[in-house]
């Protein structure tokens, strides 16, 4: 999409907001996510046998989650619990932070934007890497996955309005920096904008569908756009 429009976005927004997974850390880059879903679905299976089939046919850590509030209070706390665990030993691993991303976080506080990350990973994983590689103190907010509520993850709006709340801005000066549909979806539904970062081949389109108003392919474009 044109720089122009990236301008417009940023422009318009007081607070950018950044999912964690993709845009800044590729969480599970040094312990492969199928390995810790098929953890996730043992534990959910000794307590929800009904579950296997669908459990064991993901290979994605928060699938398994989701699924895992079917199975009531128990199941899902633990659950959650060792995706938590799994997550803060991930990011251990998971080496330096995305090409361009922490420019684009200066960027943004340079800027005198307010910045937030907003995850559906948990909280304690997005700062453990935030506080390893010396970015805590660029982020006002970090909005992590709600507890016991995986409904609440996005899409749904809820974290971006939280994210928007924390940092006294009207979610419509908002911005999202997203890599995932589901990014796009709630940044809609939340009334915020979005940057779509197309870091997979097809995403662009796939982005640009789901109503992103502007897509980058290097988080550097949005560092730019901020200078």
């Amino acid at each position: 999409m044109h720089a122009d429009a990236l301008a417009e976005v940023l422009g318009a927004s007081d607070a950018v907001l950044f999912d964690f997974d993709g845009p800044i850390c590729d969480v599970f880059r040094g312990l492969p996510a199928p390995g810790v879903a098929d953890e996730l679905a043992a534990l959910l299976i000794t307590r929800v046998p009904a579950l296997e089939a669908r459990a064991r046919a993901t290979d994605d850590p928060m699938e398994i989650h989701r699924m895992s509030r079917e199975g009531g209070g128990d199941a899902l706390k633990v659950v959650e619990t060792a995706l938590t665990e799994a997550e803060v030993s991930a990011v251990s691993l998971a080496g330096l932070p995305v090409d361009g991303s922490v420019q684009a976080l200066h960027a943004a506080r340079e800027s005198g934007r307010r910045v937030a990350v907003v995850s559906n990973n948990s909280g304690e994983c997005v700062r453990r890497y935030l506080f390893l590689h010396g970015l805590l103190e660029v982020v006002d907010e970090v909005i992590g996955r709600p507890h016991l509520r995986p409904d609440l993850m996005k899409p749904s709006p809820h974290p971006l309005l939280t994210a928007a709340s924390s940092l006294g801005v009207a979610p419509d000066r908002t911005v999202l920096v997203g890599d995932s549909v589901t990014d796009i979806e709630a940044a809609r539904a939340a009334k915020a904008r979005s940057i779509g970062f197309a870091n997979k081949p097809g995403k662009h389109a796939s982005l640009s569908e789901a109503g992103a108003d502007a897509v980058v392919l290097d988080m550097r474009s949005i560092a730019s756009a901020l200078a």
